[in-house]
């Protein structure tokens, strides 16, 4: 509710202005995030994370993944991570005739982004409210520098995109987890929350498989893997993992779950996983995961599969195995 609070006290005390017309861009919401300080009417929420779209397209907002030509302002809500945040602030200004509105909590670096932007345009005064601030970017502020990037080429040919995750490099955890993988996995493969397809190329190496299944809610990611994985074996889907269902139950899910929704740790993203995948599964089917050590999923594990092993491992990660789902939910 603190995007909420702050934007209705800056309407209510004139820190922000809308303009009386014309089409309001809201960029990065993240669901359960209220908006109803805007009139829904004029407001096109643009993200390109699956849950976020879901949600405001259930809400009765007009969604895009990305901006639809010319916007009178704009709306950011600031992602924790820093180049992702200066490129969708870029991408806004670029595509407002108006200002650019921007509200941030403090542990998304709300603070550090308007430092950044003092000097380089006119910011006005800030409103901080429920921990966090929100604050008004004039109209005409030249941010091309902060664009976002061209995709790379990363180790192994691999092309990864800015603000998705392992952009720079190959994960360490993924890597361990491919490298554990048993030489075959079965017919039918589910990769939950593939990203940019680093698990999916791992498991097309192995013998017998026909079908694979890459589920990815970060659209950004999702492109990045139609460049990696040139095998016609590959059916990639822009969903939220927790949520989709293959039109037939699979033999193995392989996935390195993520564990952040905001800065703080949050295992609860990998218990939804885990029940997504036990319900995905044959029978005799089985799941690989990697986790941080310190991460205790086994107990979630043992409440939806029969049998759960820790495969190999080192100081930082674990590999687990589970197999033959129980179906039966805590």
């Amino acid at each position: 509710m603190a995007l909420a609070d702050r934007l209705t006290l800056a309407l209510e005390s004139g820190h922000v202005v809308l303009p009386e017309s014309g089409r309001i861009a809201v960029f990065a919401p993240r669901a359960g995030a209220d908006l109803a300080a805007l009139p829904r009417d004029r407001v096109q929420v643009i993200t390109g994370f699956a849950p976020d779209f879901r949600y405001f397209t259930a809400q009765g907002y007009d969604c895009a993944i990305t901006p639809e030509g010319r916007y009178a302002n704009a709306l950011v809500c600031l992602p924790r991570a820093r180049m992702l945040a200066r490129a969708i602030i870029s991408q806004a200004a670029v595509v407002s005739d108006g200002p650019v509105i921007v509200d941030g909590d403090k542990t998304d670096g709300i603070e550090s982004m308007l430092r950044a932007l003092r000097g380089r345009a006119e910011t006005g005064t800030p409103l901080s409210k429920a921990h966090g601030k929100i604050f008004v970017l004039a109209p005409g502020a030249d941010l091309s520098d902060w664009q976002s990037a061209d995709p790379q080429q990363i180790e192994g040919g691999f092309v990864t995109a800015p603000g998705v995750f392992s952009a720079d490099g190959i994960d360490p955890g993924s890597r361990l987890l491919g490298d554990t993988l048993p030489a075959k996995l079965g017919a039918h493969v589910i990769d939950l929350g593939g990203g940019w397809g680093y698990l999916s190329s791992r498991a097309l190496e192995r013998e017998g498989l026909t079908r694979l299944d890459l589920v990815e809610a970060d659209h950004a990611a999702l492109e990045c893997a139609r460049r990696n994985l040139h095998d016609p074996r590959a059916h990639l889907h822009w969903a939220d993992a927790t949520g989709w269902r293959p039109e037939t139950r699979a033999d193995t899910v392989i996935m390195n779950p993520p564990f952040h929704t905001t800065r703080a740790a949050d295992p609860g993203l990998g218990r939804a996983f885990i029940a997504a995948a036990a319900d995905m599964l044959k029978p005799a089917g089985a799941l690989w995961l990697v986790a941080n050590r310190h991460l205790a999923y086994e107990t979630a594990l043992a409440e939806r599969f029969k049998r759960v092993t820790e495969a190999a491992g080192d100081t930082r990660f674990k590999i687990l195995h589970a197999s033959h789902p129980s179906r039966q939910r805590p």
